[in-house]
């Protein structure tokens, strides 16, 4: 299926697929991205892109409450200030949420942290392409490729590759940039 993000209803579409357990292809801040939620959301989006199992997907969360409930550790007032952005941090995961370590994202699209809120956890988020291919950006070649593995697209038309997230760990008690993107830290 696929929708428009301009429909009215299409975030309440869009979580409820994701609810179900299906990966959607939705846009982000910076790229459209497979998005599903869960252990079994996350096989599916690695089978769909084939991905190796080690490799973690970013986590997306609607508000600095949500880190709050997810994060071991409080984040910088620094890092708060550049949120809701392109942003992505990474954090020790408190244990009743799997423990380890997470990255999180608040997006600044605010379509994209009601679909998040929505769903009642964070989910996750991923470039929308085949492992060790670059991201698909034309909303054509994305239905063309996935539209029989996903359950939804929601095309807000084409989305030339821009900046990636800024990428930051704050596990080790300090900020240290891992990639420099579209927030200048």
């Amino acid at each position: 299926m696929k929708i428009l993000k301009q429909q009215s209803n299409s975030a309440e579409i869009a979580a409820e697929e994701i609810k179900k357990g299906n990966v959607v292809i939705i846009p982000t801040d910076t790229i459209y991205g497979f998005s599903a939620c869960g252990a079994a959301g996350d096989a599916k989006i690695r089978q769909i892109k084939g991905r190796a199992e080690t490799k973690p997907f970013i986590e997306l969360i609607s508000s600095i409450e949500d880190f709050e409930k997810i994060s071991k550790i409080a984040l910088p007032e620094k890092l708060a200030k550049l949120w809701p952005g392109a942003l992505t941090v990474i954090v020790p995961r408190k244990e009743e949420f799997g423990g380890g370590t997470v990255a999180l994202r608040c997006p600044k699209d605010e379509w994209l942290r009601k679909v998040v809120s929505l769903c009642g956890t964070s989910i996750y988020s991923t470039s929308v392409n085949r492992s060790g291919s670059p991201a698909l950006w034309q909303i054509s070649n994305i239905a063309a490729e996935f539209e029989d593995e996903t359950s939804l697209i929601v095309d807000d038309g084409d989305k030339p590759a821009g900046k990636a997230s800024t990428l930051v760990d704050i596990t080790g008690g300090e900020i240290k940039v891992l990639r420099q993107g579209e927030v200048v830290i």
